[in-house]
């Protein structure tokens, strides 16, 4: 992925994958399919668990109307997994300030007790 990324330049699913980021806050995202590289939102949806904040006043996060932006790294990251894993599934991916922090797969293991790649 180049250096820089815009919103913009993202197919729409991807930007969907951002803009429910953003909508979370903080929290999770669970089972989300991966098709063709592209993020499934619809048929099956993922699940969204958020996380209600008690130490703050929640607000909406401003990134939500703005046509256009400059993507973080993490969401640089995002996609470039998106493309390594083609088809196949995220168990969840940890949302915190609207950006993506952490992914967690499930992998197969070997006889021998090791990880195989998808």
């Amino acid at each position: 992925m180049p250096a820089t990324v815009r919103f913009s330049q993202l197919s729409i699913p991807r930007q969907a994958l951002v803009r429910l980021c953003q909508a979370t806050n903080y929290g999770h995202i669970h089972d989300l399919a991966v098709r063709d590289r592209e993020p499934v939102l619809t048929s099956p949806a993922p699940a969204v668990v958020v996380d209600i904040r008690l130490d703050l006043e929640e607000r909406p996060r401003h990134e939500l109307a703005a046509a256009d932006f400059e993507l973080c790294a993490e969401v640089g990251r995002l996609i470039s997994f998106l493309d390594r894993i083609q088809d196949g599934k995220i168990s969840s991916i940890e949302v915190r300030a609207d950006i993506p922090r952490i992914i967690r797969l499930e992998k197969p293991v070997t006889e021998a007790g090791e990880l195989t790649e998808r």
